[in-house]
């Protein structure tokens, strides 16, 4: 999308709490729900605040750096403006992997639920919970379609949004009183095996595992595409507020709706929550309340919340993938606009390929590449608090619109939580994330090397924390306690402390790397502070711009 356009243009506070909310309301809440009771039974409704406050403290740094540097695609900057080149490749990798990474998954999460149809061929869609070789060329096949869709016009998708978004918002709530209505059993919420059957460890895992973080995610698009508001100081901070506060409420009430929806007999029969294994988890609840109406309404919803939150995510990852493009890591090309569709065509390329890679490699059920594009998530949330510590230190007269309350003691709490967000992943799942975002280190090394960078330690030495952390969390993962995936030569409880106390210690040592790479003058140019000043409006401008119109 051709954001000059837009930024001439202004998006309404408005328009962007429906593209937050848009966004937060794809595939999540199709299969949150049922996951998250699944993995901690009736205590996933603690997840999701969990989730929720964890997402609403990054959120809220990312409002300071966002207002203060209302950039499209800014996510995939803040590492570059506060730490230089190298840092700002790998955490511009890592935002840019996360956002890419939800194109597939909204195409899985309709073919899971395509398979509640009505037809023998749709029905050979799932098997044993992924999907099968027919559902893989469908989940393929809706994911072309939907990239295409946005290929030819976001402009013209970006106008039905508000539309869809509100169209995506009726659904669940419908979902959820016609399943209350239907009989509630609030026995299920204490019955088979108590209101936390698999521990509260479990719930921890659920928070990162079962689709709450993913859920939640979609407050990355206020932060990307803020930068196109009337007034991003102002519109950013409040349509974060906006987004995560009603996707809150419309996630709790779908879970507790869920719980208390489900027979007894079926928790009896299979053993406890551990045993609902649904594919389709509201669709296939509904069938079995007979509820054919809600059927129908989810299978429609099932297509019309991929397709918009798609949206955001399409443009969200080409504005990432430009970022990397102009800061030298991605080819200049992937840099270019189409004239007149204003899509950025040679990034969408890019992320059509990575997706599909996704799709036929982990892709083979929603739950299985929800938990990875969960913890790349939180990787990628890791400078937001940072960032607002080294930009407090260095750059005082940056215009803040939004300012971060007590942010000295919110911002390494944050950041200590986005630590044990990702413990919480499991392993192998975190080592799968660290080695995936720790590729991004050579990669950076061979293309300043080939650009004639000679001194690579002074350019590496911002990032050094960062890897040291991965390292780290990524040797506590597989050493630690079993529950969460680990060997068990920890447990768990003591490696969750490790992985907070160390955090705060990293969170120290990032804002001074920070610091120290502004005195060395890594991060280059500021694209705030030092852009060009506007020419003030005369005569003389006025009558150049007429001469060239």
């Amino acid at each position: 999308m051709d954001m000059s356009a837009a930024n001439r243009k202004g998006l309404s506070l408005f328009a962007l709490i429906m593209i937050g909310l848009g966004s937060i309301f794809g595939s999540g809440w199709l299969f949150g729900a049922g996951q998250a009771a699944a993995v901690a039974g009736p205590a996933a409704i603690i997840a999701w605040v969990i989730g929720a406050v964890f997402i609403g403290m990054i959120a809220m740094s990312y409002a300071e750096v966002g207002a203060a540097y209302p950039l499209p695609g800014s996510m995939a900057r803040f590492g570059s403006i506060s730490h230089g080149p190298v840092l700002g490749f790998m955490t511009g990798w890592a935002c840019w992997i996360a956002i890419a990474a939800l194109i597939p998954i909204e195409s899985i999460a309709s073919t899971q639920y395509m398979s509640s149809w009505n037809f023998g061929w749709a029905r050979g869609l799932v098997e044993n919970g992924g999907l099968t070789t027919s559902g893989m060329v469908m989940a393929f096949a809706l994911t072309v379609l939907l990239w295409l869709a946005c290929y030819w016009s976001v402009a013209l998708l970006a106008k039905a949004n508000n539309l869809l978004t509100l169209v995506k918002f009726a659904i669940p709530v419908l979902a959820v009183v016609a399943l209350i209505a239907s009989g509630f059993h609030t026995g299920n919420f204490t019955n088979h095996g108590g209101f936390a059957p698999n521990g509260w460890s479990a719930v921890m895992t659920a928070v990162t595992t079962s689709g709450v973080v993913f859920a939640f995610n979609g407050f990355q698009a206020v932060v990307n595409l803020g930068g196109a508001a009337k007034n991003p100081g102002r519109a950013i901070p409040l349509a974060l507020v906006g987004a995560l506060s009603l996707g809150l409420v419309i996630y709790l009430a779908l879970q507790i709706a869920f719980i208390g929806s489900v027979p007894p007999e079926q928790l009896a029969s299979a053993g406890g929550w551990h045993g609902i294994n649904f594919a389709s988890p509201f669709a296939d609840l509904a069938k079995i309340l007979a509820l054919h109406w809600v059927v129908m309404t989810l299978q429609f919803g099932a297509f019309i919340s991929p397709s918009g939150a798609n949206i955001g995510n399409v443009a969200s990852a080409s504005f990432m993938a430009q970022n990397l493009a102009d800061t030298g890591f991605f080819p200049k090309k992937i840099r270019e606009v189409h004239p007149k569709y204003g899509t950025a065509r040679p990034a969408m390329w890019l992320n059509l390929g990575f997706s599909l890679i996704l799709l036929f490699t982990v892709g083979h059920s929603w739950e299985a590449l929800a938990a990875v594009v969960s913890a790349a998530m939180v990787v990628s949330y890791l400078i937001g608090p940072i960032a607002v510590g080294v930009f407090r230190e260095t750059k005082p007269e940056l215009p803040r619109p939004f300012r971060l309350p007590a942010a000295r003691i919110l911002c390494p709490l944050t950041f200590a939580f986005a630590a044990c967000a990702l413990y919480w992943t499991k392993w192998p799942d975190t080592g799968k994330v660290v080695l995936l975002t720790l590729v991004a280190a050579p990669i950076a090394a061979v293309v300043l090397k080939r650009k004639g960078e000679q001194n690579l330690r002074a350019q590496f030495a911002p990032a050094w924390w960062l890897i040291s952390f991965l390292l780290w969390l990524g040797t506590l993962s597989a050493i630690g306690g079993e529950e969460f995936g680990g060997a068990g030569y920890i447990p768990g409880g003591v490696a969750i402390a490790l992985v907070g106390v160390s955090a705060l210690g990293f969170y120290f040592w990032a804002v001074r790397s920070g610091i120290k790479a502004h005195m060395a003058g890594l991060p280059g140019p500021d694209p705030v502070l030092d852009a060009p000043s506007e020419e003030p409006v005369t005569e003389a401008s006025v009558e150049r711009e007429l001469v060239k119109a």
